[in-house]
């Protein structure tokens, strides 16, 4: 994998994202609005996490039938997905509150959806954020061999069944976070030397990261065992509890970067991206049912994928309002602005591309 970090262009002659910049600045002034979380946010923080938690303690002290054990599950998991993209989220690119304890609380939420802060941050800010779709720095374009995701990844003759297995695979994200991903992402983050901020101490960070696996299976295995729940009926719910989230994440993530619609720009020969930075993200996001009210509510806003890249340190409850703002000036720049008007059109989009992808390059005919 190529790791010579890429620059983007440092010429916009078309002064997009100064222009787009104090446009934005200029709404939230106006309308005397703090561009963090409001009282929605914190609303619908109470909502997700009692998604999540309150049918996790009804298992744990009611006894029921395991079909009702298994629809429970269900609902964790939807509340898991729901507090990753909207507390969680947030949390970690500091814009669910001005406070820092507060942001630094909610992106602590991870640990309890099976993940670390670091390797998130890593992961997403740093990695995702500055080289969006960029192959070899992006690691969301990533899934080892066995969904091929852009045209620079290798193919193989299984490939040309992406599109229909690749569905069955999303929901395993999760799980693999709690088991594997994390370790494996650590051990790679700190022998490259990368973080979000000041480089941290890695005898803390592994340290950390053992007790949280310890804590979060104690609570998700131990504990429902102890109370007497039937080890496969906790075996069981877990998986499905996981397999819900990964599967809603999976698909929200995919749905605004793995569109035949976005491109894969590669360095030129001096490592140099052909876009500026703000630019590049318009080339390389999609939105989807950006008037779906549902969508919206439900996955923190990333349904707004574009604003959310541009303005990554804006609450996504602001999203709906300045999405106005881009893509008038997107256009007026004669720049791109790629939206899907509802989010079934964008699922069948993704899974048309990883189809295209799926298939024999030309070159290997």
């Amino acid at each position: 994998m190529n790791r010579t970090v890429p620059t983007f262009a440092r010429n916009d002659s078309m002064k997009f994202f100064r222009t787009l910049n104090t446009r934005v600045n200029t709404y939230f002034k106006e309308n005397n609005l703090q561009k963090t979380g409001n009282w929605k946010l914190h609303l619908k923080t109470v909502v997700m996490f009692g998604l999540f938690l309150a049918p996790y303690f009804l298992i744990l002290f009611l006894g029921m039938p395991f079909w009702v054990h298994f629809l429970l599950s269900i609902v964790i998991g939807i509340g898991m997905a729901g507090v990753g993209m909207n507390v969680m989220h947030d949390g970690n690119h500091g814009s669910y509150s001005s406070k820092l304890w507060l942001n630094k609380m909610m992106g602590g939420s991870i640990y309890i959806l099976a993940g670390n802060v670091y390797n998130w941050q890593v992961q997403h800010n740093v990695l995702h954020h500055t080289y969006t779709n960029i192959p070899g720095h992006d690691e969301d374009l990533d899934a080892g061999r066995v969904i091929r995701f852009t045209k620079e990844a290798k193919w193989y003759s299984f490939h040309q069944f992406q599109h229909i297995y690749s569905i069955f695979l999303y929901g395993l994200l999760t799980i693999n976070w709690s088991l594997t991903t994390d370790f494996k992402q650590m051990g790679g983050y700190l022998k490259r030397k990368l973080s979000y901020g000041d480089f941290p101490n890695p005898t803390k960070l592994w340290t950390g990261l053992v007790i949280s696996k310890i804590v979060y299976f104690g609570f998700w295995i131990v504990l429902p065992l102890l109370v007497g729940i039937t080890w496969w009926k906790v075996l069981i719910g877990f998986f499905i509890m996981h397999y819900t989230a990964g599967l809603i994440l999976s698909v929200v993530f995919q749905l605004a970067h793995i569109i035949e619609d976005t491109s894969n720009p590669l360095p030129n020969e001096d490592g140099e991206i052909e876009n500026t930075w703000a630019i590049h993200q318009l080339f390389t996001t999609t939105n989807f049912a950006p008037r779906n009210w549902i969508v919206n509510w439900y996955t923190g806003g990333l349904n707004h994928q574009i604003e959310h890249h541009i303005f990554p340190n804006i609450s996504h409850v602001h999203y709906g309002k300045i999405a106005e703002i881009v893509k008038q000036t997107a256009q007026e720049c004669d720049l791109p602005y790629y939206e899907y008007r509802t989010m079934t059109s964008a699922v069948i989009a993704h899974f048309k591309h990883l189809k295209s992808l799926g298939q024999k390059p030309l070159s290997l005919a």
